[in-house]
């Protein structure tokens, strides 16, 4: 088999997973609902506590 072939299809079983097995894990598994709020709203003391946007998340999970 080529590689090219093996790539694609491991690439296309990824992209099918990530679409319909995220959304079940989301959704029946773990009931994730947007609407609740994060404990840095919760708990704001402005010390601990403090909501800020994603991309600072981002930034300081890869630090």
């Amino acid at each position: 088999m080529n590689a090219i072939i093996l790539a694609i299809v491991s690439l296309a079983g990824f992209i099918l997973a990530y679409r319909f097995y995220a959304t079940f894990l989301a959704e029946k598994i773990f009931s994730l609902d947007p609407t609740i709020r994060t404990p840095a709203h919760v708990l704001e003391d402005g010390v601990d506590y403090v909501p800020t946007l994603k991309s600072i998340l981002f930034g300081h999970h890869f630090a």
